[in-house]
């Protein structure tokens, strides 16, 4: 007999400073920006990590939560458009990693920093996650060097790491993180992940206009930039406002 449902337990939230798509890295480890997973009962124990520090690296199996068209999901679509394409380019949807799938899982390589009680919860601290704030966590595994990397893999499409950009920072910018650092709104280590984020040129691989200012929003900040061949320019840092 064949299973055609599954139903599996929600572990952990991931609690990133992305918080809305736009900015996401394309794929996992190319930024090193810190996220941590907030451990949900009965998952939330620290005997369920004795051990896991000998390891650098970990596998999160994670659901996609965050999908405008799930009603779309239950009509099987066998070819998606590939971002890195292009957008304009079809292709199988077991040959890329969009969101629109059978079954809305992915897969993240990431590196552990550490794991902490904090309060009623255990948190379990990441560096180079791609994952959206608040993205349900399945399933936690170690990443097994000898074994799950593969050096002469060939990647397709994706075989070449994204060209990294230089960032600039306009006068006004410059002015309002001098602001923001003095009042301890942000630090040093913010301005770092968010200058590595946007050098990956969070744009959309279809969208190439030099004079377009782009609205991203990055933890607590909303980040105003534009984009050329050469560089990233931040136009402009603010606090985010809720209406």
């Amino acid at each position: 007999m064949i299973m055609t449902e599954l139903s599996l337990p929600i572990i952990g939230i991931m609690r990133s400073p992305y918080v809305e798509k736009f900015g996401i890295p394309r794929q996992p480890n190319l930024v090193q920006v810190e996220s941590f997973i907030e451990m949900l009962a009965p998952y939330n124990v620290m005997e369920a990590f004795d051990g896991i520090e000998e390891f650098s690296h970990l596998w999160l199996i994670w659901q996609f939560h965050d999908n405008k068209n799930q009603q779309q999901l239950d009509k099987f679509r066998p070819q998606v458009r590939p971002p890195r394409l292009g957008g304009n380019k079809k292709i199988g949807v077991f040959a890329t990693r969009s969101m629109y799938r059978p079954a809305p899982v992915g897969l993240s390589v990431v590196q552990l920093k550490q794991v902490k009680k904090v309060g009623n919860t255990v948190r379990v601290y990441v560096t180079g996650s791609d994952l959206l704030n608040g993205t349900p966590i399945l399933d936690i595994k170690p990443y097994i060097q000898y074994s799950d990397a593969v050096l002469d893999a060939q990647s397709g499409y994706a075989q070449d790491r994204p060209v990294v950009k230089q960032v600039r920072w306009s006068e006004h910018a410059c002015q309002s993180r001098t602001g923001l650092l003095q009042q301890a709104k942000i630090d040093q280590q913010y301005i770092a992940e968010l200058e590595s984020v946007l050098a990956l040129d969070p744009r959309p691989a279809y969208q190439d206009d030099a004079q377009r200012i782009y609205g991203m929003r990055f933890g607590q900040m909303n980040i105003k930039f534009s984009c050329s061949d050469e560089a990233i320019v931040i136009q402009e840092i603010m606090l985010y406002e809720q209406t």
